[in-house]
């Protein structure tokens, strides 16, 4: 997949992955749009990325998807490449009584319907181009989960699946799908989490990026980098070890 001079879209692109996936790809010619739930972080991207468009927008929102879709396809009518990155983790005890049926949901309204909806709204635009990709950002977490966060492993489990299925039904269109499968990242992300996991095993964002970039560069629909790769052969090994792992996490960290 080229990956110069493209028009690209970032959800969630005012920190962390999204804001490392901005720079790299206006470094490499591309007319690049990001967007936030925070009009401040907006403008302060803006500040660091002079070469950036911004849209305030928030994915779990339907009404707020489709007037995202008529801003950004007038004023950029060349957008061929969608990365659906925008997310939130939480650590979550699923026994707190103050965690009722809305505040639940919220990742998965975050993290997995506000994908599927990003994809259907703007799947009739990228099918009118020559060329077109869509990558979803997943998670080491979709092969085995963190019962420390239930609900966002659950979510980019569900995305993995979607964004598999997705690959199969557009096989023979213009649109590539990626998956990158991201590993724990020293980003903002897993700032609730600096009591729980060593902050040594957290990846750079810069080289994470870096191997994405290459992966989607050689058309690699799957992209595992760094302990994301080691997950994913433990996952299929030894399943029931690493699961383990994580749950004596969880029991320390929910204690």
């Amino acid at each position: 997949m080229e990956l110069n001079n493209q028009t690209i879209l970032i959800t969630g692109g005012t920190s962390g992955l999204g804001l490392e996936f901005a720079k790299r790809l206006i470094e490499q010619g591309n007319t690049v749009i990001i967007t936030g739930r925070d009009e401040a972080k907006l403008n302060q991207t803006k500040k660091l990325l002079p070469g950036v468009h911004t849209f305030q927008s928030d994915v779990s929102n339907a009404e707020a998807i489709s007037q995202l879709f008529k801003q950004v396809t007038q004023q950029f009518p060349e957008l061929n490449i969608l990365i659906n990155n925008a997310g939130e983790m939480r650590r979550l005890s699923l026994l707190d009584p103050a965690i009722d049926q809305e505040n639940v949901n919220r990742e998965i309204a975050i993290n997995l319907s506000g994908p599927i909806r990003m994809v259907q709204e703007f799947l009739p635009h990228l099918q009118q181009k020559p060329l077109a990709a869509i990558i979803n950002v997943t998670s080491g977490l979709a092969l085995v989960p963190f019962p420390l966060s239930p609900i966002y492993s659950a979510s980019k489990a569900g995305l993995r699946a979607y964004t598999r299925s997705l690959r199969v039904q557009l096989k023979k269109t213009n649109i590539k799908v990626f998956e990158l499968v991201a590993p724990g990242a020293k980003t903002p992300l897993n700032d609730k989490f600096d009591n729980d996991v060593d902050s040594k095993s957290l990846m750079d964002p810069v080289k994470l990026i870096a191997v994405a970039l290459k992966g989607i560069r050689n058309d690699q629909y799957e992209i595992y980098p760094g302990l994301a790769r080691l997950i994913k052969i433990m996952s299929r090994l030894a399943p029931g070890l690493i699961f383990n792992q994580m749950a004596g996490i969880a029991e320390k960290g929910l204690s």
